[in-house]
């Protein structure tokens, strides 16, 4: 349930580009991108207005509410963010005065050839291919280019199936990367049928997160362990998050997530338990409305939350059971071994994820 990320500025906006998706997602900066700037990045008076993204350091975190990031600050990494800045890279050097401003198709390559070394280094050689985090660019625009500008910020997001950019919390230095949500999160559907980014439970959705396992430690489990493990787990943190409802009398299933190697070796080990519709001639079957149990105490997110597009109070409490490859599969008769799942991410690569 993965598609391919990049995200690098058009103009003066913020693009993401979701290779799967085949489509832009822009989010307006033309107030930011406007600000100015003292010389060198710093403060030339008391009274002059700095953009926090051009005195971003490796370690530091931005937030923004406003979709055109005019409100755009410096925030502890604890705390609510969208971007993690792992490098500044000047690339004046292959970009003279008189270059002029990288197209798309260049940005990315610019991405992949600077970022990518830098965010590996950041999080010190150890990064998910299927994880929650894809790595990009925070680039000067068009205007600060024009000026002179080759400097940018390479950084960490999460983005959610579709492509959407969804809140991060702590560190991806110390985070474990696996693509997981809480429990209480629906993943929507695209026009394709394929997952999408997270919509209200009561639109129409490919799943509902039910539960968070976490994989025990040691050496890389094979597929099927890992299918034992989490059929086991996810009937039971289901039947707790449904009290017990009969999903197949909706069409629905239990399904779950695994890890593949390449996530294991980063440290990944969290998979998310989750109930979908039984799917049609291998295609995903949108449905609507929670099978939570509507009498069972407000759900506690885990501390800090797992990413999840969902607003919530201040994270209190121990990790609710709650994970990226894909397994999606009826749950097997008893004694009997759990079938493989067919849902899998895309081809990994250095620089996307998600």
């Amino acid at each position: 349930m993965s598609a391919t990320t990049r995200w690098f500025r058009r103009g003066d906006h913020l693009v993401m580009l979701g290779a799967s998706a085949g489509a832009f997602v822009l989010l307006a900066l033309s107030t930011l991108a406007g600000w100015p700037v003292g010389a060198g990045g710093h403060v030339s008076t008391p009274t002059t207005v700095v953009n926090p993204v051009m005195e971003a350091q490796a370690g530091d975190c931005l937030n923004w509410a406003k979709k055109d990031l005019s409100d755009v600050k410096k925030v502890d990494c604890s705390a609510q963010h969208l971007f993690e800045v792992t490098g500044v890279a000047d690339i004046s050097a292959d970009h003279g005065p008189q270059a002029p401003f990288p197209d798309d198709a260049r940005w990315q390559e610019i991405s992949q050839e600077r970022c990518t070394k830098v965010s590996m280094d950041y999080l010190g050689g150890k990064f998910d291919p299927f994880g929650k985090y894809t790595v990009g660019p925070l680039n000067p625009g068009e205007r600060l280019w024009g000026e002179g500008r080759r400097t940018l910020r390479c950084g960490l997001q999460v983005a959610g199936p579709a492509g959407g950019l969804l809140p991060a919390y702590g560190s991806a230095r110390t985070q474990d990367q696996s693509d997981v949500y809480d429990p209480g999160v629906c993943l929507g559907i695209t026009e394709t049928k394929s997952v999408a980014d997270p919509v209200d439970c009561a639109k129409p959705h490919t799943f509902e997160i039910t539960g968070v396992v976490a994989m025990p430690p040691g050496d890389f489990p094979p597929p099927e362990q890992q299918d034992q493990l989490m059929f086991t787990e996810c009937a039971r943190l289901t039947a707790e998050y449904t009290g017990g409802a009969d999903l197949k009398a909706r069409n629905l299933l239990v399904t779950w997530d695994t890890r593949a190697p390449e996530s294991w070796a980063a440290g990944s080990r969290l998979a998310n338990c989750k109930v979908g519709a039984q799917p049609v001639d291998n295609v995903l079957i949108a449905w609507e409305g929670s099978v939570r149990n509507p009498n069972a105490p407000p759900l506690t997110t885990s501390n800090p939350p797992q990413t999840t597009a969902v607003q919530q109070e201040e994270a209190t409490g121990a990790p609710l059971h709650s994970q990226s490859n894909s397994s999606s599969a009826e749950p097997p008769p008893s004694g009997s071994n759990p079938p493989r799942s067919d849902e899998t991410t895309t081809t990994p690569t250095t620089t996307t994820t998600r």
